[in-house]
């Protein structure tokens, strides 16, 4: 009886650790929230950094992870990716269409939480991590550089901005961001759109605001593959680039790193 009480220990043991575990196919659980890490091919137990990505409209941790080319190039590139997942369909954020009450802060405190689970569980440098997202992420992306700027050492928002326009106050300093838009995006164009009782903010005004509170003037311009960039820069060496391609809603996996090695090139990271 003793034997069969200790095996049924060991199973209950065994299958509590395993329903812990969790990565690249599996949810992380934070209450009632999760999200999704893939660790780089051949990690040991030194600290990497990571890029933290926030899905568009209707998306998942899942479906990021599902995006082969972009786990293959984060891997490559010696960093973890790291999923998140709204707390609704869109990002709970202010203005958006299902939320024009919303302030936010559901998200950001799950954000904020995502970080310190990340740190506990696995080998994460907290000091080189980039936030970024497309579309609806890419608005995510904007708000969290708003709300928390010293959590990241950089963000990169592709195809998104704040719901209606800037808002009047950010915190501060200001990070390093690199915006990536398509000159003929028509689901977010650069000069917004109405969407039911909201709007689509310009994301010129966004990056005005930016490069007022952050105190960037003109650095030069770079090209690099399809991406004509204007670049600002600070006195405390943060940069914010605004890079346009001449496509549309699209998503490139290279968008990605390019905007990472812009902020190496800064010594961000």
């Amino acid at each position: 009886m003793r034997h069969g009480l200790g095996a049924t220990f060991f199973f209950m043991l065994f299958a509590a650790s395993g329903a812990m575990a969790c990565g690249p196919d599996t949810d992380c659980l934070i209450g009632n929230r999760h999200y999704r890490i893939a660790l780089p091919e051949g990690q040991d137990q030194r600290p990497v950094g990571a890029i933290i990505f926030a899905h568009g409209y209707r998306g998942s941790a899942a479906a990021v992870m599902r995006n082969a080319n972009l786990r293959r190039m984060v891997s490559d590139m010696g960093l973890a990716l790291i999923a998140l997942k709204s707390a609704d369909d869109d990002w709970v954020i202010p203005s958006s269409p299902s939320h024009m009450e919303a302030d936010g802060s559901v998200e950001y405190r799950y954000v904020e939480t995502v970080i310190e689970d990340v740190a506990r569980r696995f080998p994460i440098d907290r000091g080189r991590l980039m936030a970024a997202g497309f579309s609806a992420g890419g608005m995510m992306v904007w708000n969290l550089a708003c709300t928390m700027p010293e959590r990241f050492a950089g963000f990169a928002a592709i195809a998104g901005t704040f719901w209606k326009g800037p808002p009047d106050s950010c915190e501060t300093p200001a990070a390093s961001l690199v915006h990536i838009h398509g000159r003929s995006d028509p689901t977010v164009p650069l000069d917004g759109r109405p969407i039911r009782k909201t709007w689509q903010g310009k994301v010129s005004e966004s990056m005005d605001m930016y490069e007022d509170l952050g105190g960037f003037s003109p650095a030069g311009e770079l090209t690099e593959g399809d991406l004509e960039c204007q670049s600002r820069r600070n006195p405390r060496g943060e940069i914010l680039d605004l890079c346009l391609h001449p496509g549309g809603h699209s998503f490139r996996s290279s968008y990605v790193k390019f905007a990472w090695e812009r902020l190496q090139a800064a010594g961000q990271l």
